[in-house]
């Protein structure tokens, strides 16, 4: 069905370091503010386009509007000795070889793959290890699109930076859907398929089709739910208003819906505002419009959305305007961390008053949640228990699905704000999940659901004798 178009045609255009002394915005930045710029963005991405400075940012208010600490990078997110180095080799004008091979040794040393990504998380399927993807739990399996990896614009704390910077084994990427297929054949448990990035929905309709539709035949009726993790409802609205394949996108949605699947869109809203504009309310209307289901999602970050009225209006608009609050996430230990970074203790008060400030249709959102090397730890609160002041922590999914809901204590600590700085509560020597994480990073150990997957393969190989 055709969709009115009630939206002028703005041209996406993609601004990276070698644009920032030419963009007007920054007319008013002192000479000092802009090499700061030019140093930062040489060791962390930076993208902008033309929605994001004519629309989202308060140029009144720099730097400290939170939609300019999203977007442009800042003098804290390095460390004091990188950041000087950086601006020195910036203001002398030193080559552009020097500079990247001194922001290259900064990159490798922040952590540029946590949890475990690159070592436990990659599968192998008959055919060796499927590159471009993940399959932590059981249920889910996550796929790289390698036209995907880029955004219409990144952000400041993203925690997948490493896919942006030009380093070609740090970057998950998968090449084509065939050995995608060719997995999930080999593994009827996953339900799941979570497209990631980068954006997937940077892709032009056609590509994203070809990673879609096979999804959507009988062969793969296992598969019973689609996700996209984008941030182009917040940072490119066009993409599903104005774009010259828009309705290509928004019709293979509907497919998806049509075949009897359910379509998540994971959208990235990190701040009310991303929410404000005209575009980005038609943009997410349509989207629902199609029967997809809008998931938002956010880490906490410091400098941005670390305040409980902003996250309950972000709530609430989300409801309003028709989609579900789903995540607030702990910020990754990763990139510039340290900037960002908000201490358990403190993330867990800013989550609880939150949600005492919203009705319960927007209390949906769990959190705060680390997205740890175990799986997705929850901190419930604060309590004293046998006299001990502890954090009181879920796992909400694990590597193990026997894992799941399992609630666990640690030690209360005001300044910890990663799992790995907590340690057990009541003298325990270590949290339940530990020994199993030990042994399977000396490869002696898998959840049972991994096992029991490759004895499904043999069998279907006629190898199971």
């Amino acid at each position: 069905m055709a969709r009115e178009i009630v939206f002028d045609r703005p041209r996406f255009r993609a601004y990276g370091r070698k644009h920032l002394e030419k963009l007007p915005q920054l007319s008013n930045l002192s000479e000092d503010q802009r090499v700061s710029l030019k140093a930062v963005s040489a060791v962390l991405p930076f993208r902008v386009n033309p929605y994001i400075l004519n629309e989202l940012i308060d140029w009144t208010n720099i730097p400290s509007d939170p939609m300019f600490q999203l977007t442009f990078p800042q003098a804290g997110m390095l460390d004091r000795n990188d950041f000087e180095r950086m601006r020195d080799l910036v203001y002398h004008g030193a080559s552009e070889d020097l500079v990247r091979s001194s922001a290259r040794r900064i990159q490798r040393r922040m952590n540029p793959h946590p949890s475990d990504q690159m070592e436990l998380n990659v599968p192998t399927g008959n055919d060796g290890p499927l590159v471009g993807s993940q399959h932590k739990y059981r249920e889910t399996l996550l796929f790289f699109p390698n036209q995907g990896q880029t955004c219409h614009a990144y952000c400041t704390y993203c925690f997948r930076w490493a896919q942006f910077v030009g380093i070609d084994k740090l970057r998950f990427a998968a090449g084509g859907a065939d050995r995608l297929m060719g997995y999930l054949r080999e593994h009827p448990e996953i339900t799941d398929v979570l497209l990631t990035g980068g954006d997937p929905l940077i892709m032009g309709a056609r590509v994203l089709r070809s990673y879609i539709q096979p999804l959507l035949h009988s062969e793969f009726s296992s598969i019973r739910s689609i996700r996209i993790g984008s941030k182009a409802l917040a940072y490119w609205p066009y993409r599903f208003l104005t774009d010259s394949d828009a309705e290509d996108v928004l019709t293979l949605f509907e497919d998806v819906r049509k075949a009897g699947r359910h379509l998540a869109v994971m959208a990235h809203y990190s701040h009310p505002r991303e929410l404000a504009t005209p575009a980005a309310q038609a943009a997410l209307r349509r989207v629902i419009d199609t029967g997809a289901t809008v998931r938002c999602q956010a880490p906490l970050i410091r400098h941005v959305n670390d305040k409980s009225e902003i996250w309950a209006e972000l709530w609430q608009r989300e409801v309003e305007l028709g989609a579900v609050p789903y995540y607030m996430f702990v910020e990754r230990d990763t990139g510039p961390k340290h900037y960002f970074e908000v201490p358990l203790s403190r993330a867990v008060r800013i989550f609880s008053k939150a949600q005492s400030r919203v009705s319960g249709l927007a209390r949906t959102a769990r959190g705060p949640s680390m997205s740890a090397s175990p799986g997705k730890v929850n901190v419930e609160g604060v309590a004293t228990v046998r006299g001990e002041r502890v954090f009181v922590l879920k796992m909400l999914q694990g590597r193990d699905p026997e894992w799941a809901n399992r609630s666990f204590f640690a030690r209360f600590d005001s300044q910890a704000t990663w799992l790995n700085q907590l340690e057990p509560a009541f003298g325990d020597e270590h949290f339940f999940f530990e020994p199993a994480m030990q042994a399977m990073r000396r490869g002696v150990w898998r959840p049972s659901w991994e096992a029991e997957a490759e004895l499904n393969v043999a069998d279907a190989l006629g190898e199971g004798a």
